[in-house]
């Protein structure tokens, strides 16, 4: 652990390292005892450096004894107990860890504690500390924390009818540092920094005039600036970007689609409907989903269906766009071959309504909310010593502070979502009450089952859906991972039935969201865990959805939304009735004014930045048994074999997909 003054005499060395959370650090007085293998003891040791403040936020403190006067102590520290007082003006404290080196020996004992630590306890902690709850020497303390954990994490359904959330954060979840997620003040100085104050009134002349604001700096051009009109471009948005989950394969054309063949002829290569069918080269979005939703006054949005053709050349491109459910006559089927500008017209309409879908549903819904309620059951009813918390512990680093943060400035009455959305917060609740009946962990939250219901899991069908191959990739690391490391605690059904923890997580998995529970479809045996096949699904589904499904739905965000021809959350005017041709001049008039569209530019730049570390490099360090971290090694070594295909594939691509290399997929939805 190193050297420092004092420690070259000393027989023992306690390493106390303080967490990197706000008001972690303590001005109490704090005492230790270290017992060895037989149950003897030392005498109460005090933790004071003289002339030092000890115990700051996230700072180790060194502490060398010299000498321990305790009869027929064996030097192998299998336990510490240790306590605070209540003296000072900030007595509270939150451990991470504490280590002890006997320096006679070389044995390093390492504590994890990951505890904020009461007056007056005295806790015991076992070396490495890692049980099921029925082998816990410390049953008594382990259930009573899980006692005052369940005061601190309680859910509440924010949303009527909506996820689970936290009722209150908690000051564990709270961000140890302002970093960025302030976004109202990293918003003013983004602005300043790129003098884009031309941009805070007005509506915009003309598409190039739009083009000119973004500079080399702040805000780059975005992607989508460049390559908005292609329809191979539209055709890639759907498959190889952050709304990458609602393409299926058509296997018949819906009667409520008013495709015809000869319509369709000159978009098929010379084939026949009923052959491009047959062979699997026709695919549809169909984001019915939306019927009905609210939207803000003097707004519009469609409900559309879109039929993509996968051609000659490999690639996903549109064949027929229609905007509404039902057919009519004035609801047309829009075509490649239709005026330029009604076919752009239509596009956006459409991409309008991807993005209510991908804002409120792929993004916030499935990632965000969900997993808020995971994360709160999980410290409910998962000891910080049981090894499933420690799996699952850095996945929800920071996820309850930026949802409370988010929610707040973002979701919220007149907030960004209000002016920056066609369908404002109402649509956008909405839309996640219809999605989560909807969402089961075992389909939509299980990505091979959920790529096989849409019938896109074999890899020969649809070519250049490199969300699906990228992902699988990390998805099965993932499985592969948790497979090992449940394994090693769980070599029998009868301690996944004995585990009454594991149980009771279980339980508030599935139990109904308005008793406190997550309300989860989909999780095997109903939450009442039977055999291991039960719990790899679980927690790969948490840790895939903490990481690789937030991350691919997060980071496209600036280059698809920040030029709003290309993504547009927000349209002015109407869907279009018919096929009469337009000018340029009305595409420019429904887009968002200045201000809006600095709005969309600022907030989606922030979210598009990464504030955490790679997947698998965590930023605390839960597992400390040598067993469990060779498993989180050979978990990390497949990380980098995949980072190293995913930058292969990148080389050979037309358009690269980096979102899901797992250098750049964080653990957690931290922003």
């Amino acid at each position: 652990m190193g050297a420092c003054l004092g420690v070259q005499n000393a027989k023992f060395v306690i390493y106390v390292r303080t967490g990197d959370k706000k008001n972690a650090g303590t001005d109490a007085n704090v005492k230790i005892r270290l017992h060895d293998t037989h149950g003897t003891h030392t005498e109460d040791l005090t933790l004071d450096n003289f002339f030092r403040n000890d115990f700051e936020s996230g700072r180790l403190d060194v502490f060398p004894i010299k000498d321990l006067k305790v009869k027929g102590f064996d030097g192998h520290v299998s336990m510490v107990e240790f306590w605070r007082d209540n003296a000072g003006l900030g007595a509270d404290w939150y451990v991470d860890k504490i280590v002890v080196e006997n320096r006679k020996t070389n044995d390093t004992f390492i504590f994890p504690v990951f505890r904020w630590i009461r007056p007056d306890y005295h806790y015991s902690i076992e070396c490495l500390d890692t049980s099921l709850p029925q082998f816990d020497p410390h049953k008594e303390q382990r259930q009573e924390e899980l006692e005052y954990k369940r005061k601190d994490y309680q859910t509440a359904q924010k949303v009527p009818n909506g996820p689970a959330q936290i009722k209150v954060m908690p000051a564990d979840e709270a961000f140890s540092f302002d970093y960025k997620w302030d976004i109202v003040k990293t918003k003013a100085q983004l602005i300043l920094v790129s003098k884009l104050v031309m941009m805070t009134s007005g509506r915009w002349e003309s598409l190039s005039h739009l083009k000119q604001v973004y500079t080399k700096e702040i805000f780059s051009e975005p992607d989508g600036a460049k390559r908005w009109s292609n329809d191979l471009f539209f055709g890639n948005q759907r498959i190889a970007s952050m709304n990458h989950s609602c393409i299926e394969l058509c296997t018949e054309i819906p009667d409520k689609l008013g495709v015809t063949e000869e319509m369709l002829k000159p978009f098929l290569e010379g084939c026949s409907l009923k052959e491009m069918l047959d062979a699997k080269r026709l695919f549809i979005v169909d984001h019915n989903i939306l019927t009905g939703l609210p939207h803000r006054k003097g707004f519009y949005t469609c409900v559309p269906i879109a039929l993509f053709f996968v051609n000659e050349k490999q690639h996903l491109v549109p064949i027929a766009i229609q905007l509404h459910q039902e057919k009519g006559p004035d609801n047309p089927i829009f075509l490649p071959d239709d005026s330029p500008n009604v076919w752009l017209k239509a596009k956006m309409w459409f991409n309008n309504a991807d993005a209510n879908v991908h804002q409120s549903l792929t993004h916030l819904g499935y990632t965000h909310l969900l997993m808020e309620g995971i994360t709160v059951v999980t410290h409910r009813n998962l000891s910080q010593s049981h090894p499933i918390f420690k799996l699952l512990a850095p996945h929800f680093l920071y996820l309850i502070a930026i949802n409370t943060r988010g929610l707040e400035l973002l979701v919220s009455p007149n907030g960004w979502v209000d002016k920056t959305m066609n369908v404002g917060i109402a649509g956008m609740f909405e839309l996640i009450r219809r999605g989560l009946n909807k969402w089961r962990m075992d389909v939509e939250g299980t990505l091979p089952n959920d790529l096989k219901r849409r019938g896109v899991l074999d890899q020969n069908i649809l070519p250049g859906y490199h969300f699906r191959d990228d992902a699988l990739l990390i998805y099965n690391a993932i499985n592969t991972y948790v497979r090992k490391y449940v394994d090693l605690y769980y070599d029998s059904p009868e301690k996944i039935t004995g585990d009454w923890e594991i149980q009771a997580w279980g339980a508030e998995l599935v139990k109904d969201r308005a008793q406190g529970g997550c309300g989860l479809n989909g999780v095997p045996s109903n939450g009442q865990f039977a055999s291991k096949d039960d719990l790899y699904l679980v927690l790969t589904s948490i840790i895939y959805s903490c990481s690789v499904a937030h991350a691919s739905t997060n980071f496209p965000q600036y280059d698809e939304y920040a030029f709003p021809p290309n993504y547009p959350a927000l349209l002015n005017g109407e869907p279009p009735k018919d096929k009469t041709p337009i000018e340029e001049s009305e595409l420019v008039s429904m887009l968002p004014d200045k201000p809006t569209t600095l709005d969309m530019m600022t907030v989606t730049k922030i979210l598009s930045s990464r504030g955490t570390k790679s997947l698998g490099d965590f930023e605390v360090q839960y597992i400390f048994e040598p067993e469990a971290r060779k498993i989180v090694d050979e978990f990390r070594a497949d990380l980098a074999e995949i980072s190293k295909t995913v930058k292969e594939r990148n080389k050979k691509r037309d358009i690269p997909y980096p979102h899901l290399d797992p250098e750049i997929v964080p653990n957690s939805i931290s922003i």
